[in-house]
């Protein structure tokens, strides 16, 4: 399996990656077309969720928080999940409760960011064969509560109450599937949410210092290397030179002594503070008002 952001193989947790549409890693949809010098130039997921010729209809990695978030305009539109269409989704979660009818088998499943129920037609053909203990009705995994399982399914709703109406679902058998499906799903909504996670090892990509960890990365990598400052104030700016060029011990410096040194009021060189470790580029020691700067 291959979590990275070119090629997106298919995994043993059946998600298929570009194979099945269940794979979203940047570059895994669609064929391929010859570019320049030869390479393969793949097209990418996310500009044919852009241009909406071919996102909605793609199987997305979701958690039930996203599910029950998504937006629907008006009754028959298509459903919504960061400002993209969808359709099919896929999802883990651990079976609170089975209830079977006599046309369907409805689960209740709950994967820590929410419930919802999970609803899979019965096929009548292997209702009357599942006394057969050769049948594909007999030999399938059971499904029991406080189990967990996947499900591939579409995303409805009836009377104002959502569901998943289940293609398939089956046991989850190793947990580790668990861990790989909610990063999957934390990718993909960064990925609509601000862009490829190429653009961020560009060169002067991140202007804010902003990266997919939440404001440290490449624009950190660049103060403590003596290159381009992340995005932050001036105050904060003169505080993190003070911390660079003034001589110290390994405590650091102390904020009174910081805006002693600098001629400003204390407040303002808190607040300067907080910038800075906000993107990693001091940290504090021996107590919360003494810094130091953080080398790399």
């Amino acid at each position: 399996m291959d979590y990275g952001g070119g090629q997106y193989s298919t995994t043993v947790y059946g998600a298929q990656g570009g194979a099945g549409g269940g794979g979203f890693m940047g570059g895994s949809q669609g064929g391929s077309q010859p570019g320049a010098a030869g390479k393969v130039k793949k097209p990418r997921f996310y500009d044919f969720c852009v241009k909406g010729t071919y996102g909605k209809d793609t199987l997305r990695p979701v958690s039930i928080l996203q599910i029950l978030n998504a937006s629907q305009p008006h009754p028959d539109a298509d459903f919504s999940i960061d400002d993209v269409e969808i359709t099919q989704v896929t999802f883990v979660g651990q079976i609170r409760n089975v209830s079977t009818q006599a046309t369907n088998i409805t689960y209740k499943l709950d994967d820590g960011t929410g419930t919802v129920e999970v609803k899979q037609w019965i096929d009548t053909d292997e209702s009357t064969s599942i006394d057969d203990p050769t049948s594909a009705a007999a030999t399938k995994p059971k499904l029991l509560e406080n189990e967990w399982a996947r499900v591939w399914g579409k995303l409805k709703a009836f009377n104002n109450r959502r569901h998943v109406g289940a293609h398939v679902i089956r046991p989850v058998t190793d947990k580790m599937e668990i861990t790989y499906h909610l990063l999957e799903a934390t990718y993909v909504h960064l990925y609509f949410t601000r862009g490829p996670v190429e653009q961020f090892s560009k060169p002067g990509a991140v202007e804010g210092g902003e990266s997919y960890g939440g404001g440290g990365g490449y624009g950190q990598e660049q103060a403590a290397e003596g290159g381009k400052m992340p995005n932050v104030s001036p105050t904060a700016r003169r505080v993190h030179q003070m911390l660079k060029s003034n001589p110290q011990s390994n405590e650091g410096l102390h904020v009174h002594n910081i805006a002693a040194s600098l001629g400003m009021n204390v407040n303002e060189v808190m607040k300067a503070g907080n910038e800075l470790l906000e993107h990693s580029l001091i940290f504090t020691t021996v107590d919360d008002l003494t810094w130091a700067l953080l080398e790399y």
